[in-house]
């Protein structure tokens, strides 16, 4: 086999064949909600790979995106972005949850080639750690565009998508021994209704594109509202909704168990009385969740441990952690730990289910 190798190699350059001990573990960027990072493996996959994120209108598809550029800008001052603006880029939303817009490159368009090549010149040119298109179905083909109303169109964008997705693999490509900038590449779509198709129960959903991208992505991302977070407010008989419980399903996941589901509490307003603002995760209750799950917060009776914290119920809990930023980077380090232990790895599905 070394024989092999160092053929193979003087042939075509060092580096075309290597043993698989001699792959650096790819990178991982996080998304700025552990429970999510969990179920993905550790975060997005940055070895040039490509996620979907996909779900019915107002589900929080781009709210995901905005919150994983701001996470990743706030640990790493070098974290670039490339954004195509299908849709509008809202940089007040944008700046509410945690982006920093001067680090954003934007390319509003909805040219379907333009912005496809655009994408894949940005991955070849390793100037960028996270490229996001929203969305793909806002995306209109040139010969689309150029023909009326009654002229038949079908199709046209998904033939474009699949060129895409091929071009984009080989631009995305990083070696193997961790030696060029990391890339992650998330897609944002939405589901139709499919019509003539069959379901059991309700009517069944397809997302445009084709299904070739459904092999090229590395990741797929169900997201869909769970329900809303109220709050009462002062002469207003009614509740107001401040935010909602957003359900994200793996529906792919090359690098970790598929099927997996967390339920995450995201603002879109400010909530002074449940002292959120908005743009934020309830990130105690994701922290407290899973270090609970993976046994890096041990419970016995009414008291919770943590190495040398302890806390008189779930709610004293949540405090704590909520005003410790050191504290919940320590235990998301240690749940990301706990989290690749095979022994654990069926205790989210397992809770889900249950």
């Amino acid at each position: 086999m070394n024989q092999f190798i160092s053929k193979t190699n003087k042939q075509f350059g060092l580096g075309t064949a290597i043993t698989a001990a001699e792959i650096v573990k790819p990178p991982r960027i996080t998304t700025g909600s552990l429970s999510l990072d969990v179920i993905l493996g550790g975060g997005l996959s940055a070895a040039g790979q490509w996620t979907e994120i996909r779900g019915k209108e107002s589900a929080g598809k781009t709210a995901i995106a905005y919150k994983t550029v701001g996470a990743n800008q706030r640990v790493n001052p070098e974290f670039n972005t490339l954004w195509v603006a299908a849709e509008a880029y809202d940089v007040d939303q944008a700046e509410a949850l945690g982006v920093d817009n001067s680090r954003v490159t934007v390319i509003p368009t909805q040219k379907m080639e333009f912005a496809f090549e655009m994408m894949v010149d940005a991955a070849l040119s390793q100037e960028f750690d996270f490229i996001v298109l929203d969305s793909y179905p806002a995306l209109v083909p040139d010969e689309e565009a150029d023909k009326s109303m009654d002229e038949f169109t079908t199709a046209m964008g998904a033939r474009n998508f699949n060129k895409f997705i091929r071009k984009a693999g080989l631009a995305s490509k990083r070696a193997a021994d961790g030696s060029e900038r990391p890339l992650a590449g998330v897609i944002i779509n939405q589901y139709r209704d499919k019509i003539g198709g069959f379901a059991r129960y309700g009517v069944p959903q397809t997302t445009p594109g084709g299904h070739g991208k459904d092999y090229f992505y590395y990741t797929i991302i169900k997201v869909a509202r769970d329900d809303w977070i109220t709050e009462k407010r002062t002469g207003n008989p009614d509740p107001v909704a401040v935010g909602q419980t957003i359900k994200l399903t793996t529906e792919k996941n090359k690098a970790n168990a598929p099927r997996q589901t967390i339920a995450l509490d995201f603002y879109f307003r400010e909530a002074p009385l449940l002292g959120f603002h908005r743009g934020d995760y309830d990130t105690a209750k994701d922290y407290f969740t899973m270090g609970v799950l993976f046994g890096v917060i041990r419970k016995n009776g009414m008291w919770y441990y943590y190495g040398e914290e302890k806390w008189q119920g779930k709610e004293k809990a949540l405090e704590c952690i909520r005003q410790d930023r050191a504290l919940q980077d320590d235990l998301a380090a240690d749940v990301l730990q706990a989290a690749t232990n095979p022994s654990l790895a069926d205790q989210l599905v397992s809770t889900e289910e249950g």
